[in-house]
């Protein structure tokens, strides 16, 4: 099959766009026909080697883990999925090998739920890590609730975006940090927004006096050192950049797959409740022009890449 892959740790210019190894069906694992692959900061620090430590990488790597497409076939012991159900995944296993950057990828079923009906296969594949994200620290760290107020760093971004959703959904109030040009994009998702930089407690201050009750940080180092100061009594702080935020009594946070909240996700956005906005697609074989643009920084929503459709596959998106 067709997909991208590296060979060594490095920049994008590694990444290699041709034959890849068909992937083999386990029992527990479903074989996908993709039709969009996100792209998220950690795809480029697997490919960079700063996960290294904690994941053993497989030589070749194909990178990605947000998938959206269709079922080709379940293995012998998985019956949540037939063939023709159009799926989203979070497609996360504990080495780096076998991606969703490529034609087909056999999903651990652990890793799937529907795809939202509404929702285009490129903005459902920007979905599952990202909503994930924003998810389980919102709901299960912070516990985020009615009445309270929740700050978001990078609420234009692809976690905070969906978190401002999603908190707001909770009933909190949501302030989030975002450049100028992206407000009135923070406040269509539901936030209200303040400017990042110098002088950033002040205006966070001006509008919560008694501070905030939740902060999730998407960015670490001053910006969480900054965020410290600006919790409530009682304030709860979680991180998804820095570990640093334990010593100020916070919790570090990595997001796992887990079908449940997926399913959950899928559901917020078939409600309309939360939605994706995808910045760019890109076609499969310009994938490092993907990543080059992801490694900027300054995507507002997700990028994605894209795989032509196949006859056979069944699904409309």
């Amino acid at each position: 099959m067709k997909g991208v892959s590296y060979r060594r740790y490095g920049g994008p210019e590694v990444l290699e766009y041709g034959e890849v190894r068909d992937p083999k069906v386990g029992p527990d694992q479903v074989l996908v026909a993709v039709r969009a692959a996100a792209v998220n900061p950690v795809d480029w620090k697997c490919r960079e080697g700063y996960l290294d430590a904690v994941l053993d990488a497989v030589f070749p790597v194909v990178p990605g883990w947000d998938v959206s497409g269709v079922v080709v076939r379940p293995g012998a012991s998985v019956t949540e999925f037939a063939a023709g159900d159009e799926v989203i995944g979070y497609c996360r296993e504990d080495f780096l090998s076998r991606g969703t950057f490529a034609e087909y990828v056999a999903a651990p079923v652990r890793t799937l739920a529907r795809k939202p009906r509404n929702l285009s296969f490129e903005e459902a594949a920007g979905l599952p890590l990202a909503g994930l994200t924003a998810y389980q620290v919102l709901v299960k760290v912070l516990e985020a609730g009615r009445g309270e107020t929740v700050l978001v760093h990078a609420a234009a971004g692809g976690v905070g975006s969906l978190a401002v959703q999603i908190a707001a959904h909770l009933g909190a109030r949501v302030i989030g940090t975002a450049s100028e040009h992206n407000h009135d994009y923070v406040r269509g998702l539901g936030g209200e927004p303040v400017t990042y930089g110098e002088g950033l407690a002040g205006r966070v201050r001006a509008l919560a006096p008694e501070g905030v009750d939740g902060v999730f940080d998407t960015v670490g180092g001053d910006t969480l050192k900054t965020s410290v100061n600006l919790l409530a009594p009682e304030g709860r702080l979680a991180s998804i950049a820095d570990p640093e935020v334990v010593s100020h009594g916070g919790r570090y946070f990595f997001v796992r797959p887990d079908a449940e909240d997926l399913d959950a996700l899928s559901r917020l956005a078939e409600e309309g409740v939360v939605s994706v906005h995808v910045q760019e697609a890109f076609a499969l074989e310009r994938a490092a022009d993907a990543h080059r643009l992801n490694q900027e920084g300054r995507t507002r929503g997700k990028i994605v890449v894209t795989v032509g459709r196949r006859s056979g596959e069944g699904g409309e998106g």
